[in-house]
């Protein structure tokens, strides 16, 4: 089973486009998990007991557990092999935000999915391509790759303008991300004629968003993150993307919209965002409740 259909058949049984981070910082644990001999697994377990009917996905960061050495990758491990054993519906998300290039990559990729077995990785793609083949290559897991991120500092790259390169059309234009099967020089694309329109400008997220779907997704295992913080944007990178999965960050904590975000984010079958909110949910006095109400205001704006 792949990432995507793994997926979708959570999200129809948990009926949840939930997406819980465990970004289980040791200093911010409640002081009953930091004293056991394995306090982030055991925070982590009582988290995931507490929600695993409510998520469609689980989301370590996994700087919280490299943070601790050994002692914190060894529990990352334990957390993951615990939703495998226990609850192997239910996908995992690694948030690594690797990529580099050639071995280096390569060994990433043995760590995330033959170490870890996590279902999906999130990467950054300012290498290219080339740099992150080895992760494309795994047609069976989800390669989510950053485009449009919720920190305040995300537009002194993302939203510079650059030139549209001349096999990528621009946002507005005439084209549609392509359907399966077609290629970028199909007629049948909406509007037909030529893809791109020398010597328009744009956002650098709108063409990373673009080169991902038209070029990288030759797998169909492509996703982007893009934050809940810019509910806009977010609907221009839904146009783009057509009906590719978005995971979308910045619900809680961070304050994003829920309504704007639902409404921006689904995808033609009601679907295709991850919302991810970790802080809010993980460190809360009751978890479940929190997860309960976030999943109800959730669907409240699916129909």
């Amino acid at each position: 089973m792949t990432f995507a259909q793994k997926l979708d058949a959570i999200i129809e049984k948990n009926n949840s486009l939930l997406c819980v981070g465990l970004d289980s910082h040791f200093d911010k644990l409640p002081s009953e998990y930091r004293d056991q001999d394995h306090p982030q697994f055991a925070f982590n377990k009582h988290i995931i007991d507490q929600t695993y009917n409510l998520v469609c996905a689980y989301k370590p960061n996994s700087a919280f557990y490299e943070a601790r050495g050994a002692d914190g990758v060894a529990e990352l491990k334990m957390t993951c092999d615990y939703l495998r054993d226990h609850y192997p519906q239910i996908p995992i998300v690694l948030d690594a935000k690797r990529g580099d290039i050639g071995s280096t990559n390569d060994a990433y990729a043995h760590y995330v999915f033959d170490y870890l077995q996590a279902d999906a990785i999130t990467l950054h793609p300012y290498l290219g391509q080339e740099a992150v083949q080895s992760f494309l290559d795994q047609s069976d897991k989800g390669i989510i790759i950053l485009c449009r991120t919720s920190n305040p500092g995300s537009g002194e790259f993302q939203n510079r303008v650059v030139n549209t390169p001349s096999s990528t059309p621009p946002v507005g234009g005439t084209s549609r991300a392509p359907l399966k099967g077609e290629t970028l020089s199909d007629s049948s694309l909406e509007g037909g004629g030529p893809l791109a329109v020398e010597g328009v400008s744009q956002e650098l997220y709108k063409t990373v968003a673009q080169n991902i779907v038209q070029n990288w997704n030759t797998n169909g295992n492509c996703m982007l993150v893009v934050g809940a913080i810019y509910p806009e944007e977010l609907a221009q990178i839904r146009t783009i993307a057509g009906d590719m999965t978005l995971l979308v960050p910045g619900i809680g904590a961070q304050g994003g919209d829920v309504e704007k975000t639902v409404k921006a984010g689904l995808n033609s079958a009601g679907k295709g965002i991850m919302i991810s909110s970790s802080r809010s949910i993980i460190f809360s006095e009751n978890p479940k409740k929190v997860a309960q109400k976030l999943v109800r205001e959730i669907n409240r704006y699916r129909s």
